[in-house]
């Protein structure tokens, strides 16, 4: 009986749900190390959709950061399997294995990569362990967001000068992340990069703690005096957070020193002389301020000479997922845990709101990796997000097949045209013809294009 058994055929649809239901990343590039196939788990480890991957070259998304180190250029030399340890830009710490599939004159036509959580490989032991144990991650920024891309090749710029940045955004908005970069890939990335909240300190001990002060100079003083931060920053940068909390008696010495160079600390007259790049960060309203008379227009606009706005995370929806998994991979190698999170729960934190941006996904992630089971479930979520989520919208599909269909292709060219406002893109977007898709969005989009 069994030799007249049949088996079933595995069509292409069924094995790409197979390997998408794999707890591995699989990857499969050609022999020109383009990629061909990248399955789902892709998302977690690079906060990319298969989507976006597939197609692009290995060099690309390597260059551009995702991974580190690669393994290609190994096998491609060796034509033999390969394993190394691997970081991603998002925080995951893989064991990959790259397996080469030579053709009849020796040459790869295909290499597969698998590559696993080493969460997963407690108990692997060090010496098995295959090169680069000192990986470092990514200074770069998490984003897969347009405006954020944006304003990190500007940050690209404006790292190879000295000019003074100031840096607006709302809390959690990822402020000091973002200056810390650009001192990373400035030319004092090698120098002191000191940050100073000014809402964290009365103005008397601001003033001691940024400019210094002599032996003696007040009560409570040490007896030997101390250095400012200002001096401590030479030839580096100062991160003046919360800018607009400052008193305006110190808004005009740190004038003094922005134009200047220079200034007196507390209790001296000696004349300090630095050498110090000035970045500063506020989430309040400064054009308010200084009209409210209470903060200096001159300092302001010395400041702002170069103006960073960043977007709050529910702009950046995008970016959730990534720095989800940043902060999952983060606090499961703190707490030497091994959690990982349902789909259910990623959905809805896609809708919410998150009004303390980063800094509250990052606090909550904390919390779900301390206080959660193996599987981060929507019951482990604080009543503060289920209890706030945005309603999914809800509607009922026509009757009849023609009416169905009619809605879906209005929903997708409206959803296709809302976010890329051009006709060509909307073509590309959808895999139609530009003609087609400009039929379209007169048909379905007659109103958006007439606010546009």
């Amino acid at each position: 009986m069994l030799e007249n058994m049949q088996i079933p055929e595995i069509t292409g649809e069924t094995l790409r749900r197979i390997l998408n239901h794999s707890s591995d990343e699989i990857f499969v590039i050609d022999g020109n190390q383009q990629i061909i196939f990248v399955n789902s788990v892709c998302e977690r480890h690079y906060g990319l959709k298969p989507e976006d991957v597939v197609g692009k070259y290995n060099i690309e998304l390597f260059e551009k950061g995702y991974w580190k180190p690669s393994i290609i250029p190994q096998v491609f030399k060796e034509k033999k399997p390969v394993t190394i340890r691997q970081t991603t830009y998002i925080g995951a710490e893989l064991l990959t294995t790259a397996v080469p599939i030579l053709n009849d004159d020796n040459e790869i036509e295909l290499v597969v990569t698998t590559s696993q959580e080493l969460q997963t490989f407690k108990s692997i032991k060090k010496e098995r362990e295959v090169v680069n144990p000192e990986i470092t991650h990514n200074a770069t920024p998490i984003t897969n967001c347009s405006k954020m891309k944006d304003i990190l090749k500007v940050c690209e710029k404006i790292a190879k000068v000295d000019s003074t940045i100031l840096i607006q955004g709302e809390s959690g908005t990822g402020k000091g992340v973002l200056a810390q970069y650009i001192h990373d890939i400035s030319i004092r990335k090698n120098k002191t990069f000191l940050k100073i909240n000014c809402a964290a300190l009365p103005g008397d001990l601001l003033e001691s703690e940024l400019f210094g002060y002599a032996e003696g100079a007040f009560t409570g003083a040490s007896k030997y005096g101390k250095k400012g931060l200002l001096e401590i920053a030479d030839q580096g940068t100062l991160f003046l957070d919360e800018i607009g909390e400052m008193p305006l008696s110190l808004q005009a010495k740190l004038l003094q020193v922005i134009q200047e160079k220079q200034f007196i600390p507390i209790g001296k007259n000696e004349i300090k002389k630095v050498d110090v790049r000035i970045i500063a960060a506020t989430n309040r309203d400064l054009i308010q301020m200084v009209l409210n008379n209470q903060f200096r227009e001159d300092l302001f606009y010395r400041l702002n000479i170069i103006d960073l706005k960043l977007p709050p995370l529910r702009e950046r929806k995008e970016d959730i997922i990534p720095l989800t998994y940043n902060f999952l991979y983060k606090f499961n190698k703190k707490y030497e845990m091994n959690k990982i999170i349902s789909q259910d729960c990623l959905d809805v934190f896609n809708s919410y709101s998150w009004p303390g941006n980063i800094r509250q996904l990052e606090n909550v992630m904390e919390r779900l990796v301390v206080t959660s089971d193996s599987i981060i479930q929507i019951n482990d979520l604080p009543e503060l997000i289920t209890n706030n989520i945005q309603p999914q919208s809800q509607y009922t599909l026509p009757a009849n097949l023609d009416d169905a269909l009619e809605h879906v292709k209005e929903t997708l060219i409206v959803q296709s045209y809302k976010k890329y406002k051009s006709s060509r893109k909307v073509a590309k977007d959808l895999g139609i013809s530009q003609t087609r898709a400009v039929k379209m969005i007169n048909q379905y989009c007659g109103e958006l294009v007439e606010k546009g």
